[in-house]
């Protein structure tokens, strides 16, 4: 019976919050789907409403003390769908929004402020079998992104004047704008894997590597100055290599402890559009650090249809500057869960509570006191 409930324990299924720490990352790949037995097929749906917001301090509250709340609320999908080839080859598909971010500022210096990132993701893995305990499994990532992003007057002649260029003083009030559009673009990753298991304790042990992309996206910037300067370009921003160690066993009768260790390298992820850089010497926005993401939780079998679960998250806190459009360092978070079981299909649900980490930016706003709330829900059928 362990071995029945161990899917619908490390199934959470609240969508990463991570996306308010460190990187962009929204969602991961359910590799749980591979181990399914015979065919299966998953669909998901997560929610995360994120509660960011910033006191301006110095010069920069000349304009209002308050950013208001620069996070808005996103929406995950995914899809999974395994099928077994022989008894040592299986087959999945994936589908899911591996990155993104949205931000728009409503109040004070950075009024006027907005950026979105939006990507879709599909991926196919082969998964081998050497034995009851050993299994390796490998395949393709194709993601495609598009991003946007637009700055304010106030915003560009700080900039201007901090990069020591004149016009932040020639230019007229009100006629200074920026914006840049990166149209949609897809690229190709690799995926590789390995997996230990014992299903007498309801242990299993992987180890994923997912290869990072490198996006040209074609992009139209729009710089005016009492009047328009209208570029086309292209704007080469690195999505990182992520390796993941995922693990479950079992320490009791009907008690499954299941976590993961995330390693994203995401120093390597900068957004330098080449009108922006020929006028600032600088890029829109960057992480300063990589991110390691702890989860570790708890199952319990109730009945022969239901189990409940918990979850903790962590991602720590490194310092530094932080960039105004991922203003957060760090996280803790907490999830509670549950799964039903009836014939082959298993319906999990979860709640999760995060606290975002305060974080300063290069003006000196401090972001403190920050959370986001994120609930999901995911439908399985074996067949």
């Amino acid at each position: 019976m362990m071995k029945t409930m161990l899917g619908a324990t490390t199934a959470l299924v609240v969508g990463t919050l991570t996306a308010q720490a460190g990187g962009i990352d929204r969602s991961r790949i359910a590799y749980s789907a591979l181990f399914e037995a015979g065919r299966y097929i998953e669909l998901g749906f997560s929610n995360v409403q994120p509660d960011v917001t910033g006191t301006y301090t110095g010069a920069a509250a000349a304009l209002g003390t308050q950013t208001g709340n620069m996070a808005g609320s996103y929406t995950n999908l995914s899809f999974a769908y395994k099928s077994d080839i022989n008894d040592s080859l299986s087959y999945a598909v994936f589908i899911n929004t591996p990155y993104g971010a949205d931000s728009a500022y409503s109040q004070g210096l950075y009024n006027g402020l907005t950026a979105t990132w939006d990507s879709q993701q599909i991926a196919a893995v082969l998964k081998y079998k050497f034995d009851e305990n050993f299994s390796v499994y490998g395949g393709l990532r194709y993601v495609e992104s598009e991003a946007q992003i637009t700055l304010p007057d106030q915003f560009i002649r700080a900039g201007l004047a901090a990069a020591g260029n004149p016009l932040a003083g020639l230019a007229p009030a009100g006629t200074l704008a920026y914006s840049a559009q990166g149209a949609k673009d897809g690229q190709v990753g690799v995926i590789v894997g390995a997996a230990y298991e014992r299903p007498d304790i309801a242990l299993r042990i992987g180890l994923t590597y997912e290869s990072g992309v490198t996006h040209s996206f074609a992009t139209t910037e729009t710089f005016a100055v009492a009047g328009a300067i209208n570029a086309a370009g292209v704007t080469t921003v690195e999505i990182p290599d992520a390796f993941t160690l995922d693990f479950q066993t079992g320490i009791a009768e009907d008690t499954l402890l299941f976590g993961s260790v995330r390693y994203a390298e995401w120093t390597v992820w900068e957004v330098r559009p080449p009108v922006f850089n020929a006028n600032f010497n600088d890029n829109i926005t960057d992480f300063d650090n990589n991110v390691v993401t702890w989860q570790l939780g708890l199952g319990r079998r109730l009945s022969d249809n239901l189990s409940v679960f918990a979850r903790a998250t962590y991602e720590k806190a490194n310092g530094g500057i932080a960039s105004r459009l991922a203003p957060t360092d760090g996280t803790k978070g907490f999830g509670i869960g549950a799964t039903w079981r009836q014939d082959g299909m298993k319906i999990t649900g979860g709640i999760e509570y995060a606290e975002v980490g305060d974080a300063v930016d290069g003006s000196g706003t401090r972001f403190e006191g920050n959370s986001a709330v994120g609930f999901g829900l995911t439908v399985g059928y074996s067949f």
